[in-house]
């Protein structure tokens, strides 16, 4: 199998990450917040065995932590979040992979071994989730690009994981679901996960 690991991130800047966090915590927090979580997804994902690709949103970092561990650096299409999705997951089915799972940068709970048993899931799946709390998804994976897995779904909100599952179930796509895991978008989320957070990044 050839297997590849997206990870989408965001050029770590003052104002311009966590805006739901930084409402209540300042942008200063909010940004030590989500470098930590950079170094965290950084650190979890070197050990995965697959190829890994770094999609930044708007402009790539020439030298970053990113620049350590074979990560290969890429960017994000215009457009809503499941076009930039669906773009990321085209190209790298285009170039040969088999086994295609994407990753974000906001779950201090995610972890190595859960992203192998993902890849796992998909030797026997279709498609393969890690439902969040908040209704959407922490790890999306599939075994090849699933167009209608894309259309009809009302992205950043609680009904995205819903939704992808009765399109699954309309397409007959056969998936298994992971753990589900707390995505870092509000203070209550960090209050939640916050020992395990710092504890996590500090090892």
């Amino acid at each position: 199998m050839k297997k590849a690991l997206i990870i989408f991130v965001r050029k770590p800047e003052l104002g311009k990450v966590k805006t739901r966090l930084a409402a209540t915590m300042g942008d200063e927090k909010a940004l030590d917040v989500y470098k930590e979580l950079l170094l965290f997804t950084h650190n979890i994902s070197l050990g995965v065995k697959a190829d890994k690709f770094v999609f930044y949103l708007n402009e790539i970092e020439e030298i970053d932590l990113w620049s350590l561990g074979g990560y290969k650096k890429m960017l994000q299409c215009e457009g809503d979040l499941g076009e930039k999705m669906y773009n990321a997951f085209s190209s790298l089915f285009r170039n040969g992979y088999n086994q295609v799972m994407i990753i974000g940068s906001d779950c201090p709970e995610l972890t190595t071994a859960i992203m192998e048993d993902a890849f796992k899931m998909l030797k026997h799946n279709d498609v393969v989730l890690g439902p969040a709390n908040d209704g959407g998804y922490y790890l999306f994976g599939m075994k090849k690009l699933y167009t209608q897995l894309f259309k009809k779904v009302e992205w950043s909100t609680e009904k995205v994981l819903a939704q992808t599952l009765a399109a699954c179930t309309s397409a007959r796509l056969s998936y298994s679901l992971l753990p589900q895991l707390t995505d870092i978008d509000t203070e209550a989320d960090l209050n939640s996960v916050q020992h395990l957070f710092f504890q996590n990044v500090a090892t």
